[in-house]
């Protein structure tokens, strides 16, 4: 017996030095505030699970990573070493999108694995994330797939953005489709994020940060709870379709999805847990990213853009043909300088050919226009196809620079493998290099390169304004559902500003001479909701100029924040947030098709008097959206103050400390 023993205690050993056996242990992490629990289970799998107040929102659920050569990390795991530590810091954003200064709190744990690799884990209180590092020795490494599936807690109520495209090419503009967890098939795909609600009305959130050198994560349905990983191929080759000059068809894919180093950090794929306000008041994304590498920032100017492309260059009352011209940016230039918006953006069309961005076209006098510009001291952002830029990206922003040019607005990329990913970080380093802003479009959602380059102002990566011109599926349901879902992930360029406002029955479609649905105060009402320190102005500077009193309004409105408060919300229903810049605090109210009275208690207010001016819809908004009032009454702390909206509607306010 006693020689039985020790031939199996041997064996046991043997197996465990090899690897083949694994011993199965919990490890438990806990938020500093006590509300969230992270489980970890090392069994033959690595499994994660997530805890909020009780309620299991996420099941254990795999994570791994497996690699051309073999290796499959997080499967027979062998914890070598487990650490842990508590941080409890601030940090200052450059650009800050929704608070200057954010408490970065958390606790994490550190499983470093058998096969040079750590798993990383962190529990904050409004969530949790973990990610991958790898120390393999391998200077470069294939990686075919990494699973990062999701077990919900439940047949959850999910806002699902809905693709199709076989090689995961995507604007990233879906609209959110609110439905059930388990109607989603294992042949339905999504990208993130992705906004799930449990049965008890917990928010769940699942998101990535920190994404570099690796391609974007897309989640399928399996008509269960479950979620199965997915990412796109290497693009080993492409070209573009027919006569296009940008939609590509992709001829061939690597059997990997990266391709990278062997020492290296993840992407961390976050889980925000949290409630309807917490949702508005998450920094967790940008907490998560690389910190800021550019050594000088002061260049960087947020600020608000007369834009150009939506109303069509639709000048009126004017002595010149309206079109892509000199004269009509001129005029663009005039009214920017008169309500003191930082810039304009000349978009399509204002080059010899969207592949010649060398040269203006024909029409436009761009040393004059910039010589005009400069006088009245508003900036100019170009336009640029993202593949022209790409072919030579130095030698077309040097001639930005020389022109004068003050930031670049990129569009159609439309993919998010590998390759793209890397090129977002090109030509944020590249545009850094010669201080100039970026705008992406055509884009996925914000993953932190926003806070790593703050030069990059703002995404697209959203069903906006624009799409008012060729459909009616913006409505003010879909815009009292972005603050819970798209704009969680960062800044969202949206395009506010619609000045032509309809009813549900009076809407059309007309592409040169759009229209929104809902008042004008629900319009008005984005410029404090909706996150983008380089924030549209969309309309026609004509109709702007036709309303001074409303465009006055606007143009007080600034486009970073120092403080966030979340007033009150519920996705897809109504969303009410104030916030501080300076001295001044703004309130901003919007709803869906519902009219709504929401008491707002001024808590978040100092002890001093303020001056608090309102523009609210008028009495007959619900008949004619583009009535509304504007008024002006003291308010203090404490006091609680009814914000009334009609149907589509929307409510707004500066407060003004009384010196």
């Amino acid at each position: 017996m006693k020689i039985n023993l020790l031939g199996k205690i041997l064996l046991l050993v043997a197996l465990w030095c090899t690897g083949t056996v694994t011993s199965a242990k919990d490890y438990l992490l806990t938020s500093p505030d006590k509300t969230i629990q992270v489980k970890v289970s090392v069994t033959d799998v690595i499994k994660w699970s997530v805890i909020r107040k009780g309620e299991t929102v996420l099941l254990p659920s795999p994570l791994s990573m497996t690699l051309i050569s073999g290796e499959k990390l997080g499967v027979n795991p062998v914890v070598q070493k487990d650490s842990r530590k508590s941080v409890k810091e601030t940090i200052t954003a450059v650009v800050p999108v929704k608070n200057r200064l954010i408490p970065d709190v958390y606790n994490e744990l550190k499983l470093q694995c058998k096969g040079g690799y750590v798993v990383h884990f962190r529990a904050y209180n409004d969530g949790a994330a973990y990610r991958f590092e790898t120390n393999l020795p391998a200077n470069e490494i294939e990686v075919q797939h990494e699973t990062a599936n999701f077990q919900l807690g439940g047949n959850y109520q999910v806002y699902w953005p809905q693709e199709s495209d076989p090689e995961f090419q995507s604007h990233y503009e879906a609209t959110f489709k609110d439905t059930t967890l388990a109607s989603i098939g294992s042949q339905q795909y999504g990208y993130l994020p992705l906004l799930f609600t449990s049965g008890k009305g917990t928010k769940v959130l699942i998101s990535e940060a920190d994404l570099y050198d690796y391609p974007n994560l897309f989640l399928f349905g399996t008509g269960s709870s479950q979620l199965t990983s997915a990412f796109p191929k290497v693009i080993l080759e492409s070209k573009l379709k027919g006569n296009s000059d940008r939609n590509e068809q992709i001829t061939r894919k690597a059997e990997y999805i990266a391709r990278t180093s062997g020492k290296r950090t993840f992407p961390w794929r976050t889980l925000i847990v949290t409630d309807d306000k917490g949702l508005l008041e998450t920094d967790m994304v940008y907490k998560l990213a690389t910190p800021n590498t550019l050594s000088q920032t002061a260049w960087i100017k947020p600020g608000k853009v007369a834009w150009d492309w939506y109303n069509f260059n639709n000048v009126y009352g004017v002595d010149f043909r309206a079109g892509v011209n000199t004269d009509t940016y001129k005029y663009y230039i005039d009214f920017a300088a008169q309500y003191g918006l930082e810039y304009i953006i000349l978009d399509e069309g204002w080059s010899a050919a969207t592949t010649n961005l060398m040269a203006p076209n024909k029409d436009l006098n761009l040393a004059a226009l910039m010589q005009y510009a400069n006088s009245k001291k508003v900036g100019v952002i170009l336009w640029a196809l993202w593949n022209t830029l790409d072919k030579d990206i130095d030698k077309i922003l040097d001639q930005f620079v020389k022109w004068g040019v003050k930031g670049v607005k990129v569009d159609f990329m439309a993919r998010g493998d590998q390759y793209m990913v890397n090129y977002y970080e090109r030509v944020a380093k590249a545009a850094a290099q010669r201080q100039l802003l970026v705008d992406l479009h055509g884009a996925y959602k914000p993953v932190g390169l926003n806070r790593k380059y703050p030069n990059v102002l703002s995404y697209e990566g959203v069903k906006g304004l624009e799409s008012n011109k060729w459909s009616d599926i913006i409505t003010p349901t879909h815009n009292v559902t972005l603050p819970f879902t798209r704009m969680v992930a960062g800044p969202m360029d949206y395009t506010p500003g619609a000045m032509v406002n309809t009813t549900k029955i009076g809407f059309k479609d007309v592409f040169n001479q759009p229209m929104s649905q809902g008042t004008r105060a629900h319009q008005v009402a984005m410029y404090v909701i909706y996150e983008s320190p380089l924030q549209m102005l969309a309309d026609s500077p004509t109709n702007y100029l036709k309303d001074p009193e409303c465009t006055r309004f606007i143009s007080q409105i600034p486009t970073t924040w120092d403080k966030t408060v979340a007033l009150a919300g519920k996705s897809g229903e109504y969303v009410a947030m104030a916030r501080k810049h300076g001295k001044n605090w703004y309130i901003g109210g919007m709803t869906n098709w519902d009219a709504r009275d929401l008491n707002i208690p001024l808590t978040f207010l100092d002890g001093k008097a303020y001056q608090m001016e309102v523009l609210r819809d008028g009495i007959n908004a619900d008949r004619h959206p583009q009535d509304y009032i504007i008024e002006t009454r003291p308010v203090k702390a404490g006091e609680t103050i009814q914000v009334k909206m009609s149907g589509g509607g929307g409510w707004s306010a500066i407060l003004r400390p009384v010196e």
